[in-house]
């Protein structure tokens, strides 16, 4: 069966109604959460018939008042103010990690224990040590685990690995990417929030963005063997949210590095979160020996290639490739050729795989990432930071 229909010939054999339910814990309501449960709301009507039926059974925040509106907003059954709570219930049986990153390791490491599968939001852990107390809790527990790297289920992206995997592009030399934004910049006052503390967030425009490229450049070129970086903190204090004072930044707010990976292409890598004018731009390009290939997030329904010998010399370039076309990745879910689709519609294609991996007991990677790939992701991003503080190149050691 096509990969595009993101479920199994088993499942599809289940259309009558036998299809199975997996109860869905949720910890966290914001951002990723309303992301998530978007997708879990969505799949059981469009990526038809499922491989199995998300049930919502709970929320978790410690806020009650937010946490109970934001489960009954969403249609969850029930919430808790304490994670480990949620963990003593017996009808969930997915625990979905949305919460900041200081609050990925412990409560993932509980749902293993309990025997719960576990999708955990992105970066896996705050430094590449916490990672590896995660991917070994899992192994131990012998759930199904994945990383929240949502851009592996783009269609234009798995068309690309798609393209790399049959030799396409032949062999591979350069891998660039950059991830831009621009919300912390002066003009927009931020104050002090998790994500600017190395104690929440582990890092700062590198976990928050640049896990995303380094992740990617992973999934399409493989690992990497060394590191050359710079890192910079632009504002090193912020005021509190309280309004008691000034906060120290203790975070990057933007770094670049070269890269080499294992097979001997080389490649850089670019994020910062102090790019005027850029919202959510994610760029990247794979040269090889018989072509290039181009992708930006903001267009991700396209692709611009180009072929060494598609054509005479004199008319050949990069061609516009829309990726809409039924035998696309996850396309014949969707809409007649050229309809497109979203930004939410990666969490959709994400969450059937695991379903589907849960159900039919498959590997979450290649095609997903596991813990495995967040821990290898942990290791290249501290290896970063090691580098921009020491000034020198970092291998680096998985």
């Amino acid at each position: 069966m096509s990969e595009g229909a993101g479920f199994t010939t088993m499942a599809a054999d289940k259309a009558a109604g036998d299809i199975p339910e997996i109860g869905v814990g949720m910890l966290g309501y914001a951002f990723m959460g309303k992301s998530h449960t978007n997708a879990y709301k969505t799949i059981p009507y469009m990526m038809y018939p499922p491989p199995a039926i998300p049930k919502l059974i709970a929320m978790a925040g410690r806020n009650e008042q937010a946490v109970a509106l934001a489960a009954q907003r969403f249609g969850y059954a029930k919430y808790y103010t304490d994670w480990r709570d949620m963990m003593a219930d017996d009808e969930v049986q997915l625990f979905d990690n949305g919460g900041p990153n200081n609050a990925h390791a412990e409560p993932s490491i509980a749902a293993a224990q309990a025997g719960k599968h576990i999708l955990c939001e992105k970066p896996l852990a705050r430094t590449a040590e916490e990672a590896k107390t995660m991917l070994d809790a899992v192994q131990k527990a012998g759930i199904k685990h994945m990383v929240a790297f949502n851009y592996r289920f783009v269609p234009a992206v798995r068309q690309i690995r798609k393209l790399i995997d049959a030799g396409a592009l032949g062999r591979i030399y350069h891998f660039r990417a950059v991830y831009l934004q621009e919300w912390i910049m002066p003009h927009y006052n931020t104050p002090m929030i998790w994500r600017l503390q190395k104690s929440e967030a582990g890092s700062g425009a590198l976990g928050d963005l640049g896990a995303h490229i380094i992740d990617l450049g992973r999934y399409l070129v493989g690992d990497v063997k060394s590191v050359s970086a710079m890192a910079k903190t632009y504002i090193e204090e912020r005021p509190k949210a309280d309004g008691s004072g000034m906060g120290r930044v203790d975070v990057d707010d933007a770094f670049v590095a070269a890269v080499e990976f294992q097979n001997g292409a080389i490649g850089t890598l670019e994020a910062t979160r102090f790019a005027a004018g850029r919202k959510n731009a994610l760029g990247l390009e794979i040269n090889g020996e018989k072509g290039s290939i181009r992708f930006d997030l903001e267009r991700l329904n396209e692709l611009e290639v180009f072929w060494n010998d598609d054509e005479p010399k004199e008319t050949r370039g990069f061609h516009h490739v829309l990726v809409s076309e039924p035998y696309h990745p996850w396309w014949e879910n969707w809409w007649p050729q050229g309809h497109i689709i979203g930004w939410e519609h990666t969490f959709i294609h994400e969450i059937t795989h695991l379903l589907d991996c849960i159900v039919n007991d498959k590997d979450v990677a290649p095609i997903g990432a596991d813990f495995e790939d967040g821990y290898r992701a942990a290791v290249i991003c501290d290896a970063i930071l090691e580098s921009a503080a020491s000034k020198r190149q970092v291998d680096c050691k998985y």
